[in-house]
């Protein structure tokens, strides 16, 4: 089998796994939409999807290395909505607001102001705060009570504009321990945003993105498992 038919083949084995998922969850595969993280993904891999329409999501989780990768001319030709996934610092934050459409994994008030303060004329960053799953101090995010004041405190800013939540489950978790901790997430999301209104729920990734799926994620955020070898 050749690369491009192993990667059409894995894009059609999660789109399967996704609609399979909300099927048992009595949802829409309309509902959610497909998070394509193409951080560690090569070149070529990413621009066969681009080049076919396949993928409209893009995650990246390094500033620049997105702007070097999104700026060159083979790339900045396909329109696709990139998403800043990685934890922002102070000093990127400036640059991400202007390249990023969605920074989602906010956990801060004060970067999410240089956010605000640097968006373009005419645009609107989208923003979901990172809600803390694990006790690993080296994970990025709020407990969910904080991610909570988070947002109200996000709601006063102009042009970034607070839409959601994001989560990053234990790696390895087994499925009910992954549904304990994406429900209380699930209830602050239908809690804290209105349905009829712009919104999204990160929860689940290339390992566990179906239990997040059946548990309300909107957007799950896959890369492994779509360029995989």
């Amino acid at each position: 089998m050749n690369r491009e038919a192993k990667l059409l083949e894995n894009l059609h084995e999660v789109c399967a796994s996704l609609s399979a998922a909300c099927q048992r969850a009595g949802r829409s595969p309309q509902e959610v939409t497909l998070l394509a993280v193409t951080k560690y993904a090569q070149d070529e891999d990413v621009l066969f999807f681009l080049r076919r329409g396949l993928i409209k999501h893009i995650g990246e989780s390094r500033v620049q290395q997105a702007l070097n990768r999104w700026s060159r001319a083979e790339f900045a030709s396909f329109e696709v909505v990139k998403h800043f996934i990685g934890h922002l610092q102070h000093n990127k934050a400036a640059k991400a607001a202007l390249f990023f459409d969605f920074i989602d994994s906010l956990d801060d008030f004060s970067t999410a102001c240089i956010v605000d303060a640097h968006v373009p004329a005419g645009k609107i960053v989208r923003g979901l705060v990172q809600v803390k799953l694990t006790q690993r101090k080296t994970q990025s995010g709020l407990p969910l009570e904080e991610a909570r004041t988070l947002v109200r405190q996000l709601r006063t800013l102009k042009h970034l504009r607070v839409c959601g939540y994001m989560a990053i489950a234990p790696q390895g978790a087994p499925a009910q321990e992954l549904r304990q901790l994406f429900a209380p997430v699930r209830e602050a999301f239908e809690a804290d945003f209105s349905p009829e209104r712009e919104r999204y729920l990160s929860l689940g990734m290339s390992a566990d993105f179906e239990v997040a799926v059946e548990a309300g994620s909107t957007l799950p955020r896959i890369g492994s498992k779509l360029f995989a070898q």
